[in-house]
């Protein structure tokens, strides 16, 4: 009596359809699903420091304030207080800006918690090109930030926008909505108005408007919990007020969440 006839296969062994197509239509399932998200890596303080450019800050001034912002981000003080809090470090970027839509990130996103990232942090700001010359959209300079802020890879409870100028906003949409906007969505925006001795000879009240440059960030430029503006009597006393402003921004986070 002859056996049955089995089906052939390509590999002279009898092949069960069945399981060969619930594996292909498992894998084609699995390769329909999104991949898992990645983890975010979490700071004590996501800071975009966001500088004018424009064209009342000179070649001199602009070198003043580059070196300022490089030697503030490595400066110990600055060091200890990252160190000591519950995450050990926190999230930069360095934003320059000029006029409207005149925008540019010198240095992306980094994770600061060491005193070598720390000063590559600080060689990248010093090395990175000037874009911007034009005029003073401070709009700009918190839009552009927020919007940055979204493309981040870091995550922290406190976001914060570091404004520094040294004139008054005269480009772009209103300063008061870009405030207003960056506040409701949880952005603290801080301030350091970096003065000068005489005022400009085309245009004074951009440098000295009524009441001096701090109290106009003050009433225009800054806003959310814990809210501040500082000032530097000069470009070149803009080294000391920066390390004071990081300080002080650093060192706001909650002291419930900080570790000796």
């Amino acid at each position: 009596m002859s056996r049955a006839a089995q089906p052939p296969s390509h590999s002279g062994r009898f092949v069960d359809r069945r399981r060969v197509l619930a594996g292909g239509a498992a894998a084609a399932l699995a390769g329909s699903m999104p991949a898992p998200a990645k983890a975010v890596e979490v700071c004590d303080l996501l800071l975009a420091l966001s500088a004018d450019v424009s064209r009342s800050v000179d070649a001199t001034k602009f070198k003043l304030q580059r070196e300022g912002y490089a030697a503030a981000i490595s400066d110990p003080r600055v060091m200890r207080l990252i160190e000591a809090g519950t995450h050990r470090k926190i999230a930069l970027c360095f934003i320059e800006w000029s006029g409207a839509g005149a925008a540019s990130v010198m240095v992306d996103w980094q994770s600061i918690g060491t005193r070598a990232e720390a000063d590559a942090f600080a060689g990248a700001v010093m090395a990175a090109p000037r874009h911007y010359m034009d005029r003073t959209s401070i709009s700009t300079g918190i839009d552009f930030a927020l919007a940055h802020m979204g493309k981040s890879p870091f995550g922290a409870d406190r976001r914060v926008i570091d404004i520094s100028g040294d004139g008054t906003h005269n480009s772009g949409r209103s300063v008061n909505d870009a405030r207003d906007e960056a506040i409701e969505k949880g952005v603290t925006i801080n301030a350091i108005a970096i003065l000068s001795a005489v005022p400009l000879q085309f245009n004074p009240t951009h440098t000295h408007p009524p009441g001096g440059l701090r109290k106009y960030f003050e009433d225009n430029v800054i806003g959310g919990p814990g809210a501040f503006a500082l000032e530097a009597e000069s470009f070149e006393a803009f080294g000391r007020a920066i390390v004071q402003k990081l300080i002080k921004e650093i060192a706001a986070v909650p002291e419930a969440r900080r570790t000796a």
